[in-house]
């Protein structure tokens, strides 16, 4: 099986030229930054493979992991967290994967992170996932709508009292019994006081380590990421014996070799050059595009990862410019992203399952023996006489232009027929009536808006007032 062998390749961790000392928790040197969407377990394996020394899991917020079913997965060896929504009038339960791990693979190198604003549930929340992951990280750097708005996130950064909350819940009550490191994420402030007094805070607190993103809240990716307060803050967690980490535009392992040189950080987080290419964890370099996107393609199918996030991620390593990127852009089935790949697959009924279900297209159809007809259509119907037949009228009652024209039975049938054609033509008299008075009004309201004085024209007028004034005071002096 190809798990066996992406375990015996797994990259030996690799020594860095640094002055730091080891800390508690120690993970490594050069990591996956946590990634949503694509930090899935398809990708950190990946990174795992190329020398990554270890991976943080893609945030999970704290609500969304509390009452999931832990289950352990024989065909594929994973941990999979599952919740159970109950279908309506007792259907059939829908069952979603929260978050999965593979423990043969990452469990000593899996930093689960979370999403949370309150310390309780940051608590519930990370003991359901304590005994699988090597460390729990809480998420205080996102800047995204979805995160901030809860009070997650770089929310964190402006309630701090908050924050330390949460690490101080989570070290006492999930940390120290279990042995499980703990630790945070955060972004630089305005200034580097401010940066270093919270630093100083969120050390008392008894984290192993504290990752600086080295950009602000409204920093986006584009702009450059500021390294200038890392040495200080570096110099601080040391000091409180905490690890320190460094995240923005380290784009390789030599960029990670230079940062922890130049700065005395601990280790070195790689996020979006790592999404287009995880490889970039090799010390050797890059490897081709194609080559990374059939093994991750591979390593997808046999984690039983499902089809949506496969396809996003693949989407990530595929160059634009690719002749097969708009190719893959349309495939809606594992065996059609194989083909177009040019990978070997045999598709499996889980794996259909795991696929986008195909919905019908088009408008529903009518019941047999009925046609659609639009309010403006009875309308008109009513207005000319024109209805729809009932009972046995409606045999002798069709006509070529599709309408069908009320007959009655009675020997009063035509006098009625006229009845309905002049109060058809009275209410179109009575509507064209009113529409010709509302077009009046609106006349006279224009013309009466032209012929007001405009604001500048009134202030005109008083100006050349007051100077006539002025000019007679001035003249009686």
């Amino acid at each position: 099986m190809r798990l066996h062998q992406l375990i015996r390749s797994l990259s030996p961790r690799r020594t860095f030229a640094t002055t730091t000392m080891p800390h508690p928790g120690f993970v490594g040197k050069c990591v996956l930054a946590p990634m949503v969407r694509s930090g899935e377990l398809p990708m950190r394996l990946l990174s795992l493979k190329y020398g990554a020394d270890a991976v943080w899991s893609p945030e999970v917020v704290d609500k969304g992991i509390i009452g999931c079913e832990r289950v352990v997965n024989e065909k594929y060896g994973t941990i999979d967290f599952v919740k159970g929504n109950l279908a309506p009038q007792g259907g059939k339960p829908d069952e979603r994967i929260v978050f999965r791990t593979l423990p043969a693979i990452e469990k000593e190198k899996l930093i689960f992170q979370i999403g949370t604003a309150n310390p309780e549930l940051a608590v519930e929340g990370a003991k359901i996932v304590a005994k699988d992951v090597a460390g729990i990280d809480v998420n205080s750097g996102c800047p995204k709508h979805f995160s901030i708005h809860s009070g997650m996130g770089a929310a964190l950064l402006k309630n701090p009292d908050n924050l330390i909350a949460i690490l101080t819940s989570l070290v006492r009550e999930v940390g120290t019994p279990n042995s499980l490191p703990i630790s945070v994420k955060i972004r630089l402030l305005d200034t580097l006081e401010e940066t270093l007094s919270l630093v100083e805070r969120i050390c008392s607190t008894g984290v192993c380590r504290i990752t600086v993103h080295c950009r602000t809240t409204p920093m986006r990716p584009r702009e450059p990421a500021i390294r200038s307060q890392l040495s200080a803050i570096a110099s601080l967690c040391h000091a409180h014996n905490v690890q320190c980490y460094a995240n923005g535009d380290i784009k390789s392992v030599t960029d990670a070799e230079a940062v922890i040189a130049e700065h005395g950080v601990d280790g070195a987080m790689i996020a979006t050059a790592a999404e287009a290419n995880p490889s970039c964890f090799r010390s050797e370099g890059l490897l081709p595009w194609k080559d990374v996107v059939d093994e991750y393609f591979r390593t997808a199918i046999e984690v039983g990862h499902y089809f949506s996030n496969t396809k996003f991620s693949v989407a990530h390593l595929v160059p634009g410019k690719a002749s097969i990127y708009q190719e893959l852009a349309k495939t809606k089935t594992f065996e059609a992203m194989a083909g177009v790949l040019g990978v070997e697959y045999v598709s499996t009924e889980e794996d259909r399952m795991r696929e986008p279900q195909q919905k019908v297209k088009g408008p529903k159809p009518n019941p047999p023996g009925s046609a659609k007809v639009t309010k403006s259509m009875q309308r008109s119907q009513k207005a000319t006489g024109m209805v729809k037949p009932r009972g046995e009228n409606a045999q002798n009652a069709q006509h070529g232009d599709g309408l069908v024209r009320a007959v009655s039975s009675s020997p009063n049938g035509e006098r009625k027929e006229n009845g309905q054609q002049q109060q058809g033509k009275k209410r179109s008299e009575r509507e064209g009536s009113v529409e010709r008075k509302q077009m009046t009004d609106n006349q006279n309201k224009r013309q009466k808006i032209l012929e007001e004085p405009t604001k500048r024209q009134r202030s005109r007028e008083r100006l050349s007032v007051a100077e006539d004034m002025g000019s007679k005071m001035s003249e009686a002096f």
